[in-house]
């Protein structure tokens, strides 16, 4: 390039995806909302998001996605560029093997397309159902990550020698031409510290506000320096799987504030209240919150609103946070119309106006 080639000075863009957790509203059974998140997910290629996480839970109606990589599949086959990720797959309930091939042949098959998310879960009886136990939730989830990881390093074999998982070596095939990336979910220290010591971006819920998401972020990178896993860029020095965080947002768009909080208030509490089916593997009953609270805390803190609303909050996280990813939840007005709506207004009012800070 020389002196006189003009220079491209436009500011960056953040990712964004939608996050599509299939819940169940009124007047759809199972089936249809499965029809609905695919073409949630087909409007948000149209719309010019750049992908589409899953979320994947048993059991309960909140969400009826119980594979996550099953409808990641899918949904590749029907998008010709938008990436498809796990939020996540839980990984407790499967054998970390198992999985890494399911992701490395999404990932061969799809030109690259796939991002894989795990959690660690929860306490529920699904541990006790698939016979993977509760100890693969608590002591067990440190080695069932690192048997993934192993699995998806590109290396030729995989065996294991731990106390959880022990067989002999085996091929990887499909053997992934690099190693695959992995995003952990993470509400607690201890798995953000996990996350940050095998240098594992994280997927941030929606359940906090920036600060809270900064100062888990902090933590993070105390981690990840103390470990070594902290990434710098060539010659500059920040660290760059920051930029790889992806964080969660209620996302709703409406012409005026109060039609979107109403329209949100009519519909997300019931949808929330659904969480309340979740049964613990020790038969003890699950902590309930305040549904009317925490939905007035997630007004409060998440894109709700018109546009320039929309803006300007998510603008918020990018300065408070330092994430680049953004994922954002769509269907809590509880009507598929509606949600295509917002997926249409979001990819024209909302994402050509979203920079990253400085």
């Amino acid at each position: 390039m020389t002196a006189d080639s003009p220079v491209d000075a436009r500011p960056a863009r953040p990712r964004v995806d939608l996050f599509l957790l299939a819940g169940t509203f009124p007047g759809a059974d199972h089936t249809a909302t499965l029809g609905h998140a695919v073409d949630y997910a087909v409007a948000a290629e149209t719309a010019g998001f750049d992908g589409v996480w899953l979320a994947e839970h048993h059991f309960i109606s909140y969400g009826v996605c119980p594979s996550a990589t099953t409808l990641a599949g899918f949904l590749l086959g029907r998008t010709s560029r938008l990436r498809v990720g796990t939020a996540a797959a839980i990984l407790p309930n499967r054998h970390p093997v198992a999985l890494a091939e399911e992701a490395a042949l999404l990932d061969a098959v799809s030109g690259g397309r796939f991002d894989l998310g795990v959690a660690r879960g929860g306490p529920w009886v699904d541990l006790e159902v698939f016979g993977t136990g509760l100890d693969r939730h608590t002591t067990g989830f440190p080695e069932s990550l690192d048997l993934l990881l192993d699995a998806l390093s590109g290396r030729p074999t995989v065996a294991g020698n731990g106390p959880v998982h022990r067989f002999r070596p085996v091929a990887v095939v499909p053997r992934p031409a690099r190693p695959l990336p992995v995003w952990l979910a993470a509400t607690s220290a201890p798995t953000v510290e996990l996350a940050a010591s095998r240098g594992l971006p994280l997927l941030l819920g929606m359940h906090v506000d920036d600060d809270a998401k900064a100062a888990t972020l902090d933590r993070y990178a105390r981690t990840a320096t103390a470990a070594g896993t902290r990434r710098e860029a060539p010659g500059a020095g920040p660290d760059t799987t920051a930029a790889e965080h992806v964080s969660a947002h209620l996302a709703y768009v409406a012409d005026t504030v109060a039609e979107a909080e109403k329209e949100v208030r009519d519909t997300l509490p019931g949808w929330l209240a659904r969480t309340r089916e979740y049964v613990r593997i020790d038969g003890s009953p699950p902590a309930h919150r305040d549904l009317d609270a925490y939905l007035e805390h997630l007004l409060a803190i998440h894109p709700v609103g018109p546009p320039d609303r929309c803006v300007s909050r998510l603008t918020g996280t990018l300065a408070v946070t330092g994430a680049r990813r953004l994922m954002l939840a769509v269907e809590a007005a509880g009507h598929p119309d509606r949600t295509l709506e917002t997926i249409r207004r979001l990819g024209t009012e909302v994402l050509p106006h979203l920079t990253v800070p400085g």
